[in-house]
Formats: C-alpha cells, sequence, structure tokens
C-alpha cells in the first residue's frame, strides 16, 4: 500500500510562468541600505536596557533590573504582598529555575547568607507545590536545612487549611485578647474609658403592688443547682463540638491524602525525613554519641498537639519509625490497634528520650524545674520568648547567667534574631540587658568574619520608611557603623530634606538608638544631598583619589526625590556625572542599594559595574561586603548570596514551565532517583495494605456465614435448601 500523501488543489499543479527579462532584472537588482533595514528592523538588541518609570517622588528610576531573578532577591521583603511574590516568583523560574529554587532558600536562611523572611519563604514553598511539586518534595532536607524542622509539617498544614490560616488565627486572638480585657476592666471595646461602670446606679422605683404579684422567688440553692446543670451542660456540648472538630480535621487530611497525589507524595516525603532522623538520632544516644543528635525531636508534632491533629503527622512517623514488618509483636493485630501502640511508644521511646538530652527549655518549663534550665542552651528566640518568665521564677541564676556572659564566661545565642528585634527588646522587664548582649553577640560574630573597610551607612529617614521600614533603616546602619573601621567607626549618615553626617553617641545601644530616634526627621527623601556632602568633603579637602570613600550603604526603600532637570536621568547617573565634573570619576563610591520596602523602583539595571542591590532585615547579607576588595556589580552579589555549600543541594525537575522530568540527581550521593518509580512504589504499597485489610475483612465474613447460617440450617435438617443470599453493595468498598 502506497504512503499516503497530500496533494493540494488543482491550481497548484499549472506550470511555473517563465518570468519576462525584465522582470528577472527587476528582482536581481538589490538595495543594501533597505536588506538590512529588513533584516534588522524587528530584532531586539541583547544590550536593551530595561524599562524606565518614576518613583514616588517623581525621580527617574529603573523598573526593572533586566534579570527577573535580580527582581526577585532585590524586590522581595517581609512586607511584599503574597500576590506581587508570586508574580516575581513566576517570572524568576521562567527565566532559571535552578537559581528561582536557590533564592526561595535565601528567603527562609537562617544562618550563612539568607534573609530570614519567614512568611515570604512559606508564600514561596505553598505556590513551589502548587507549579512544581516535585521540585518541592524532592528538596525537604535542603529546606529544613535553611530554616528548622518545623518549616516541613508547617507547610503541610498551610496546604491543607489555606496559606492565611496564621493571619486568620492571629487576627481572632486580637479579638478575642480585646474582648477578655474589655471585660475584665468593665469597659466596652472601642468606647472612652469612664467610672461610669463602677458607679451605683440608682435604682428604679418599683410597684409595691406589681412586686407582691410576681410570684415566689427561686430559692439560692436551687439557683446554684441550675448553674451548675447548665455549666455542666455547656462543658458537655464544648466536649462533643471539640470530638467533632477533631474528627473533621482528621477527615480533612485522609481526603486530601487519598486524592491529591502531589500532596501525598510530599506528605510522606516529610514523614520519611522526620522518621530517617529519629532512627539516626537514636543510633547517637544509644552509642552516647549525643552531640550529634539533630533538633528532629524538638520540631516532632508531639502526639496529640494541635500539628498532629490537624495532619496526623505523627502516626505516619510512628509506622515508619516502627515499622509492623520488623516488629514481630505487631503480626496479626488490627491497624486501629496497631497505630495507636506504635504512636504511644513514639512517644514514649523516642520523643521523650531525645527531648530530655536536648535539654529543651520547654522540657524544664514543663516540669516546674526552672532551677536546672541550662540558659547556655536556650536558642536566641527562646530567650526572648522566656526571659521574664526567667526572671519570674528563677531571678538569682539567670542575673547570675547574665554576668558570665558580660564576663566572657558564657555565651548567649542571638542568630535568629533580627537586628531591629534586638533593638524593640531594649525596653523589656529585663531592662535591655538580655537584649545588649545579644547585640553584642552579634556584632562579635560578624567582626571575627572581617571587618568594613573604607565604608559608611546611609540611613533613610523619610516620611515613606514610617514603621518597620524606619526601624530596620537605624537597626542595619548602627550595625555597620560598628563595624566599620576607622575613621568611619560610630558614624552615619541620615536623610530626609538634608543629608547629615552624625557621630553616634552613647555607651550601650540603648543610648545609641536613643541617640539615632533623636537625630533631624524629615518627609522628603533627597538623597543626592548624601553625595553632596561626600563630594563637598573631598574637594574642600583636596583629597587624592585614594582617600575618597570606598562604598556606601544606603538603606531606603529607593523612592528617591527627583534629582535632575533631564527627566530620564536616573539618580545612579547624576551621582556618576557630579564625581566625574570634580574630577573623582575613576573613584566613584561603591553603593549597596539595600531595600526595606515593596518598590517598583530599581535604582540601576543588574549589569551595573560598581553598585549592589540587596534587600531584607537580616544582617546575614552583610557578610559578602566583609573585608571585600573585589569589584562589585548586582548580579554578582546575587550570585555570591546563592553560592554557599548548601545551596549546591538543591535540585529542580523542571526546565522552565513545569515539573516535566521525573528523575532527578541526588548531588550529595550522586545517585539517580526515579520520582515515578517512587511514587508507584508507595501506590502499590497503599493498595497492598488495602488489600489485606479487605482480605481479612473477607475470612471474617466467610467464617460468619459458614459457622452461623450453615451450621443453623444444617442443625435444623434444611442443609440441602440454604437460602440463595443477594448482597447488594451500596456503597464503595473493596469487601467481598
Amino acid at each position: 500500500m502506497a504512503s499516503p500523501s497530500l496533494l493540494g488543489p488543482p491550481e497548484i499543479k499549472k506550470p511555473t510562468p517563465t518570468p519576462t527579462p525584465q522582470q528577472q532584472a527587476s528582482t536581481t537588482v538589490r538595495n543594501p541600505f533597505v536588506d538590512l533595514m529588513v533584516d534588522n528592523f524587528n530584532k531586539t538588541t541583547v544590550n536593551q536596557s530595561p524599562r524606565m518609570g518614576y518613583t514616588e517622588n517623581m525621580s527617574a528610576t529603573f523598573l526593572s533590573s533586566g534579570n527577573p531573578c535580580l527582581d526577585l532577591f532585590f524586590h522581595v521583603v517581609p512586607n511584599t504582598p503574597p500576590e506581587s511574590l508570586e508574580k516575581r516568583l513566576h517570572s524568576a523560574w521562567n527565566h532559571n529555575p535552578l537559581t528561582t529554587l536557590k533564592l526561595i532558600c535565601n528567603l527562609r536562611g537562617v544562618r550563612g547568607t539568607g534573609k530570614s523572611d519567614k512568611e515570604g519563604f512559606y508564600t514561596s514553598a505553598i505556590w513551589l507545590h502548587n507549579n512544581h511539586p516535585k521540585t518541592l518534595a524532592c528538596n525537604i532536607p535542603s529546606m529544613a536545612d535553611f530554616g528548622y524542622f518545623k518549616d516541613l509539617p508547617e507547610i503541610l498544614y498551610r496546604l491543607l487549611e489555606g496559606p492565611d490560616v496564621r493571619k486568620i488565627q492571629k487576627q481572632e486572638w486580637r479579638q478575642r485578647k480585646g474582648r477578655k480585657t474589655g471585660r475584665r476592666a468593665g469597659f466596652k471595646i472601642g468606647q472612652p474609658k469612664t467610672l461610669a461602670p463602677f458607679q451605683r446606679k440608682k435604682k428604679k422605683p418599683t410597684n409595691a403592688k406589681s412586686s407582691r404579684n410576681a410570684g415566689p422567688s427561686i430559692p439560692i440553692h436551687i439557683r446554684i443547682q441550675n448553674e451548675k446543670r447548665r455549666a455542666e451542660m455547656e462543658k458537655e456540648n464544648a466536649s462533643i463540638a471539640r470530638k467533632e472538630r477533631r474528627a473533621a480535621m482528621a477527615k480533612k487530611v485522609i481526603e486530601r491524602y487519598s486524592h491529591d497525589p502531589d500532596y501525598r507524595f510530599l506528605y510522606e516525603g516529610v514523614s520519611d525525613f522526620f522518621a530517617g532522623c529519629l532512627k539516626t538520632d537514636m543510633q547517637h544516644l544509644n552509642s552516647s554519641n549525643t552531640t550529634k543528635v539533630s533538633l528532629a525531636a524538638k520540631w516532632c508534632p508531639s502526639i496529640d498537639s494541635s500539628f498532629d491533629r490537624s495532619t496526623l503527622l505523627c502516626e505516619s512517623i510512628a509506622r515508619k519509625v516502627f515499622p509492623r514488618e520488623s516488629y514481630p509483636e505487631y503480626e496479626g493485630i488490627e491497624e486501629a490497634h496497631y497505630a495507636y501502640r506504635v504512636r504511644d511508644r513514639l512517644r514514649k521511646e523516642v520523643l521523650v528520650p531525645l527531648r530530655k538530652v536536648l535539654e529543651l527549655p520547654e522540657v524544664y518549663i514543663g516540669a516546674n524545674r526552672w532551677d536546672s534550665i541550662p540558659y547556655n542552651r536556650v536558642a536566641s528566640v527562646a530567650m526572648k520568648f522566656y526571659k521574664k518568665k526567667f526572671l519570674k521564677h528563677d531571678a538569682e541564676r539567670f542575673k547570675g547567667y547574665l554576668e558570665d556572659v558580660k564576663a566572657g564566661k558564657t555565651k548567649i545565642a542571638a542568630g535568629a534574631l533580627l537586628p531591629h528585634e534586638i533593638i524593640e527588646s531594649l525596653n523589656d522587664d529585663d531592662g535591655g540587658e538580655v537584649a545588649e548582649l545579644q547585640w553584642k553577640r552579634i556584632v562579635d560574630d560578624l567582626l571575627q568574619k572581617g571587618k568594613m573597610k573604607n565604608c559608611i551607612a546611609v540611613c533613610d529617614v523619610s516620611g515613606s520608611m514610617s514603621g518597620t521600614p524606619m526601624e530596620v533603616s537605624v537597626a542595619l546602619g548602627l550595625l555597620v557603623s560598628e563595624l566599620c573601621e576607622e575613621p568611619w567607626k560610630g558614624k552615619l549618615i541620615t536623610f530626609s530634606q538634608n543629608a547629615m553626617l552624625q557621630m553616634v553617641e552613647g555607651d550601650s545601644l540603648l543610648q545609641k538608638t536613643e541617640f539615632v530616634r533623636s537625630m533631624e526627621w524629615g518627609m522628603n527623601t533627597n538623597f543626592q544631598k548624601v553625595f553632596d556632602l561626600i563630594l563637598q568633603v573631598a574637594v574642600n579637602g583636596n583629597l587624592r583619589e585614594d582617600q575618597m570613600i570606598k562604598r556606601v550603604f544606603v538603606f531606603s526603600d529607593m523612592e528617591f526625590d527627583q534629582a535632575s532637570c533631564n527627566p530620564w536621568e536616573t539618580d545612579y547617573q547624576v551621582i556618576a556625572r557630579k564625581f566625574t565634573e570634580k574630577g573623582y570619576g575613576n573613584v566613584i563610591p561603591e553603593i549597596v542599594f539595600w531595600n526595606l520596602r515593596d518598590s517598583r523602583a530599581t535604582p540601576v539595571p543588574g549589569t551595573q559595574k560598581g553598585v549592589a542591590l540587596v534587600s531584607g532585615f537580616s544582617k546575614n547579607l552583610m557578610k559578602l561586603f566583609l573585608d571585600g576588595d573585589g569589584e562589585i556589580s548586582p548580579e554578582a552579589v546575587m550570585k555570591e548570596a546563592i553560592a554557599g555549600e548548601e545551596y549546591q543541594k538543591l535540585q529542580s525537575t523542571s526546565q522552565g514551565g513545569g515539573d516535566h522530568g521525573y528523575q532527578v540527581t541526588n548531588k550529595s550521593t550522586g545517585r539517580i532517583i526515579d520520582l515515578e518509580r517512587v511514587e508507584m512504589e508507595k501506590m502499590n504499597a497503599s493498595i497492598a495494605r488495602k488489600e489485606r485489610w479487605a482480605a481479612m475483612a473477607n475470612k471474617v465474613i466467610e467464617r460468619f456465614y459458614q459457622k452461623l447460617i450453615v451450621r443453623k440450617f444444617t442443625e435444623k435438617g434444611y442443609g440441602n435448601v440454604i437460602p440463595e443470599i443477594v448482597f447488594w453493595n451500596l456503597r464503595d468498598s473493596e469487601l467481598l
């Protein structure tokens, strides 16, 4: 049989007419200029500049760096709306999936060069699950390394309850707290406080006759009994409602697990990771190698805790730590009893001993053993949270510990706290003593890695920075001033309408922050005044090029005032022009633009040398600029921020559009992981488990039929005429 072919309409089979000599001549004549125009008219040049626009204060600026990944790195801060973050994630992933994955983990990074933006990371992780689920599931161990173990069940919880569940819960808690405060004080929420609730009200005149005819009053013991009965009924109804809520939560988990393969794959990966870590930790514990015990036991959900009830994670972990096939005592028992026994065993034999060896403060607090708390083992966030309780229950020991920290005999943790969070604690009940010591620990740790050479910090204190961004600007500016070498140590520049070089006064952190807060503030953002001041000092002092300040850190929201009469000349271009006109064109200070607020303004393109674009509230990115003598650029700094060893373990299963590939390479072991095979094995195991349950149930039914029905009819002499039974199934089931 001949292979099919396309014939087309008859017109195409007509012979092609021979061109006339005039037509041949016209086709051979070519115009080089026209040819070049045709070839290049619609081509986009590689070096095309990013789109431009204006800041909120009408200064020319770029609206993008030209690199979607760099835009994600520079523009995302803790107050970025989730919708904006998701758009940037989508653009960055289409540009470079692996770099985007690294930047997502950089958002969470508590150590190294991470930004400690927990909420931004959770939003990104949920976006990753919805768009590239295999990528998220295959990087579970790395995700825990960047943050902490609790991030994993938190992601599962938010996938079940919605990405805004924590925000909603926080609002509800504040409303409940407000109502309780209002009732306790005798005031209504939102009304001015007066003495009216406590003043004796005048009794209304009563009609004696109507009072006598109102009927007999209820004896007090009857009223007490009625009140007790009402309280018991309310308690019982609350208990029933609580059980119904727990059952509904469990049902939601099971339905999602059963019908959503992506969620099931992630869920199994999380429980596998916890189970593996716990089994390894038990081996370390049994071999007395307790220094290698991880924090998996600390962050594993406790049995029947809120996390456990809402995710059922403890059952899954317990089944993998104590698998039925490895323990003969579990053979033959029903699944419900097996699940109950392994959950209880997980609590008694794994979580309790591991948490004890970790010396967690929560263990001592729960046992009311305040005098045994090892304060040098308390994490930075826990210290901030529990210090008031330490002072209340164990003041003498706790104050002695703080004195030892001052004397250098022991240390206090500070790594997970952001600089502005420490400053916020200066007015706490301890007089800011813990905050002072934690700040000193941060400065000492950074100084061990290097110093800021020939640098100065510039803090934006304009009106657009009000709130948390301004607190962060002051905190990071103070930190840079303490890391700088002389002659810039202890100095910083503030700018609003005018720029002022300040020598920070005060011996303590509290005194320094109070001094900075008392400095001149304003509503303007005149960024140019900063470099006009630097240039004026250089010109008046006739400074040589090698004496010019090398690097300027700018902590701002990038919404600068209009700087030039030229409507499309950016702030950086104006600075470069001014320095060149004064003879300092070869030594324009390197500028680190540190973004602190959600904004579209981008001071320079991503390829601009001598400039860095960073963002966030964490001090970790300062490590990139310690003792740095090399040339910087926005893209180079971003790549350096995600170049650590921990980032090399990350793996992306897609190349742009989605999770196309089902095979990935584990970079730590070199082993190829077939995701489809893993998923199929898990599904087959689940099917086999259900088949075992069905087989057991069928045996029970068969035994019931044989022993009861057949035996009874035979005993009565009707063994040959046992009625035929038609089992009519009305629900999806594997029972026969």
